[in-house]
């Protein structure tokens, strides 16, 4: 019987616990190898072989979180994943299962909410601009709304 890797099996328990993409890992398992990349390789590969990590999957669970509870767009949610160096193709799988129709409505109802807080503000369109954009979302999405919002409010007073 082979004695398992203690590394290895403090890994897939991680990976057990919660998604990780492979950069992530990877900079675990060369932290806990003390530097030696080569080990650090041989267990990342592993993992990903036995299926602890698929950063489809992660990406794929990434994007839904983001979009659902933190609000982000799809721009801000590539952003965040070019940065864990997940390839491009896979974050544009990941973003259309993301999208849709509950995205569209999150957007809407963030910029209201917003929208509420600014309404008294010369500035408000500009700042509800600036806000929805930060979030990650396109010009062309968010201007239709700011300007659905100010014309309702106008329509009110």
């Amino acid at each position: 019987m082979a004695q398992t890797d203690p590394i290895l099996s403090r890994l897939q328990a991680a990976c057990a616990r919660r998604e990780y993409c492979e950069s992530d890992i990877r900079a675990k398992a060369v932290k806990l190898c003390e530097e030696d990349e080569a080990r650090a390789d041989a267990i990342v590969a592993s993992l990903i072989k036995d299926g602890f990590v698929n950063d489809l999957r992660y990406a794929c669970a990434f994007a839904r979180e983001k979009s659902r509870l933190n609000g982000w767009g799809p721009h801000k949610i590539r952003m965040a994943l070019c940065l864990k160096k997940i390839e491009k193709s896979t974050i544009e799988q990941a973003l259309e299962e993301a999208s849709g129709h509950e995205a569209e409505e999150k957007l809407q109802k963030l910029v209201q909410a917003k929208w509420r807080s600014l309404k008294a503000d010369p500035q408000a369109k500009l700042k509800l601009l600036r806000f929805a954009l930060g979030r990650g979302y396109e010009y062309e999405q968010v201007k239709d709304i700011v300007e659905e919002c100010a014309k309702k409010d106008s329509g009110r007073e």
